[in-house]
């Protein structure tokens, strides 16, 4: 009886060592798989190894420890679909638990302020592993949940997405991308509304969102934003064109890059050299800052602006002043 319980005994030394063994080899097996790894439904851990060890990656003895293993040890056995980005993780026992605990890879898509929709559109067309069910510009005004107060909804879709990156899983909806990118945009024209001084000469937010496209287009310096808000609300104010090259460039059909006479000449409704007030809607996609610009311009007595060449803009109150800086800055006349 004696010698019976100390085999026994021995058998389980013997068994826990070999247990303890198995589970420390698994722990240092090494797996190298792709960065981005995609488990399919109805895996199991057993499965994926076994399709490892038929690539090479995996030798049949680690294959069987594992089997013996996940007996002892079911609940390591579930892994969830997915996919994955291999970081870190690069044992086996790892990447297991990766796929375990269904964190699957984050990618991100961004919209730049002061591109067109159409632009930010190809962005969302040529965004990895996102399922595309939107197929063109049209389709965003119509998803479009404009705040009744506000009038009428949209009906085109410049400007209707919101800047910024967005993140998403795997097999996510572009239409998700596109909603969420809306309420954002929703939500930071309502604050730059809510924000805007009294007096303004806009009626809607969509006529500041709308305002603030043009500041977008106009200034990349945040600085002077506000001031380039003030010469258009000013403009505005004294029924003034607003006569800015970024809404002639919108309207046109095959711009060359070089805005001749023709072309400020052109009866588009976007030429702000031809018609009077703000054009028939926004022509890029706003930044909080250009729309917060919109909202509550410099007070100035400026009506003109130039570019300096260096990102940054010469103001000028009145047309001889306007003249001498174009003289200045486009001819280099000192």
């Amino acid at each position: 009886m004696v010698k019976r319980a100390f085999w026994l005994s021995g058998v389980l030394a013997l068994t826990l060592t070999l247990l303890y063994a198995g589970w420390h080899r698994l722990q240092q097996v090494p797996l190298a798989l792709e960065t981005i790894y995609t488990v399919p439904a109805g895996s199991s851990a057993s499965q994926l190894c076994y399709r490892w060890q038929q690539q090479g990656k995996l030798s049949a003895t680690d294959c069987l420890l594992l089997r013996f293993y996940l007996k002892l040890a079911p609940e390591a056995a579930q892994v969830q679909q997915g996919v994955y980005r291999i970081a870190d993780e690069r044992t086996l026992m790892q990447i297991l638990a990766l796929f375990k605990s269904g964190r699957e890879a984050q990618f991100s898509l961004t919209f730049i302020e002061g591109e067109t929709v159409q632009q930010a559109l190809q962005r969302l067309f040529n965004a990895e592993y996102l399922q595309q069910d939107i197929t063109e510009a049209a389709e965003l005004s119509t998803m479009l949940e404009w705040p009744p107060q506000w009038g009428d909804k949209p009906g085109h879709s410049e400007a209707l997405l919101f800047p910024d990156t967005y993140y998403y899983t795997a097999n996510s909806a572009a239409s998700q991308i596109v909603r969420r990118s809306q309420q954002a945009l929703l939500q930071h024209l309502s604050n730059a509304w809510q924000q805007r001084l009294p007096d303004l000469p806009i009626e809607t937010p969509y006529q500041l969102l709308t305002l603030a496209s043009i500041i977008e287009k106009e200034s990349r310096y945040a600085p002077e934003r506000p001031l380039v808000a003030s010469v258009f609300v000013n403009r505005l104010r004294k029924n003034m064109r607003l006569q800015t090259d970024p809404t002639v460039i919108y309207g046109l059909s095959d711009f060359n890059g070089n805005i001749t006479r023709a072309d400020l000449n052109n009866p588009h409704p976007y030429n702000t050299y031809r018609h009077r007030g703000l054009p028939p809607g926004p022509i890029a996609m706003v930044s909080e800052q250009a729309l917060l610009a919109a909202a509550q311009p410099a007070e100035s007595d400026l009506y003109y602006f130039v570019s300096k060449g260096d990102g940054t803009h010469q103001f000028s109150s009145t047309l001889e002043q306007h003249n001498a800086a174009v003289r200045k800055y486009i001819f280099g006349e000192q």
